[in-house]
């Protein structure tokens, strides 16, 4: 621990990402990227920004970019804020709207697990609402009266690690309930069989949706990340951005972004293949003796009758087959597996197969 760090630094706890392993032949099912690659039209038009145009700064708006996903969710492009991947989104976010009077933030004791790590950095008070049983967000839990009102409400639709979906009355009643909160929905894996609440923001000022491009539209190695929501939510977000870096993206990753929202064919043909593998996928690991969550992302979140996770992780691993294991309380005899090509998951379930044989 060095003693030049800001007196804050050391009781931060960085967040996690998947493991990034170097291992041959490597099937990598833990960070839940997108097996199909890309638009090509994405790509050809990143190839074509990469010319003398990138000696100039790029549009700190994204205008042409903004309008592409304004028009596509019928919204006004004063309506949409882009960043640097949907964390950057949600750290200005955090700093934008969730410290007010020192009220709390609101959110489910298991979800993307970045949110905990903004309240510890932005020093956000917080209240963690247990999941039911079965890992739903029971909407009484938000809805009904509380001592003191949450300054915002933040969750993963469909959740993060475990799939589960809220459907769009819920979230309204939520957001109803709580007018001078700030309702945030990180939508993250909506495109693979959930609805989004973009259909909301005409009628609710206060909720803003977060998507990212990492994910339905294969692009996790650009960093692109937008927010939805009305213009007054949006302008303290610019005002943010503005006072941190007032160029998130770039020329190219503009460019690409951009290509790949008008891209409709390509993105509708990629989810559903990712929806069909999903589907399969299940299905085989249920005859393998696992209980599988019911999931509208591009993941499956399992737990075995009688394996214990973590050693399945580690033979899987052994195997150079990588998937999530959380150590955490309630899911910590639960894996979560990124859906891949169908001849991906049949190497998944060959190599699960010899290890609980073996066992």
């Amino acid at each position: 621990m060095s003693t030049l760090w800001s007196d804050h630094i050391a009781g931060l706890i960085p967040y996690v990402p998947g493991e990034q392993a170097r291992i041959p032949n490597l099937l990598k099912l833990n960070t839940n990227e997108n097996p199909y690659g890309p638009s090509p039209k994405a790509i050809a038009a990143m190839r074509a920004a990469l010319g003398d145009d990138l000696r100039l700064y790029p549009d700190p708006h994204g205008t042409a970019l903004r309008r592409v996903i304004a028009r596509r969710y019928r919204l006004e492009p004063d309506q949409v804020f882009l960043g640097n991947g949907s964390d950057e989104v949600l750290a200005h976010v955090f700093n934008a709207f969730f410290l007010r009077g020192g009220r709390p933030l609101w959110l489910p004791d298991i979800t993307y697990s970045f949110y905990r790590t903004y309240c510890r950095f932005f020093e956000v008070p917080h209240r963690l609402i247990p999941l039911a049983g079965d890992f739903t967000l029971r909407l009484q839990d938000y809805t009904e009266a509380a001592d003191q009102e949450p300054v915002g409400i933040i969750f993963a639709n469909p959740n993060a690690p475990t799939g589960c979906v809220l459907d769009l009355d819920a979230i309204r009643q939520i957001t109803l309930a709580h007018p001078d909160s700030t309702v945030v929905v990180d939508e993250a894996y909506v495109d693979f069989g959930a609805q989004s609440a973009a259909v909301l923001i005409r009628e609710l000022p206060n909720i803003l949706v977060v998507h990212t491009l990492s994910k339905s539209r294969a692009l996790a190695g650009l960093r692109v990340g937008y927010a939805m929501g009305s213009p007054d939510l949006i302008a303290g977000l610019v005002r943010v951005k503005d006072s941190f870096n007032s160029y998130p993206l770039d020329r190219v990753a503009l460019a690409g972004a951009q290509a790949a929202i008008e891209d409709e064919d390509w993105f509708d043909q990629s989810c559903q293949a990712v929806v069909n593998a999903r589907e399969s996928l299940a299905q085989k690991l249920r005859s393998l003796g696992f209980t599988v969550l019911p999931s509208l992302t591009n993941f499956l979140f399992v737990t075995h009758r009688t394996q214990e996770a973590a050693d399945i992780a580690r033979k899987l691993r052994d195997e150079g087959i990588l998937v999530r294991h959380f150590q955490a309380p309630r899911i910590d005899q639960y894996l979560r597996i990124t859906v891949g090509t169908p001849e991906q998951c049949t190497r998944l379930c060959d190599t699960l197969k010899s290890i609980l044989a073996a066992a």
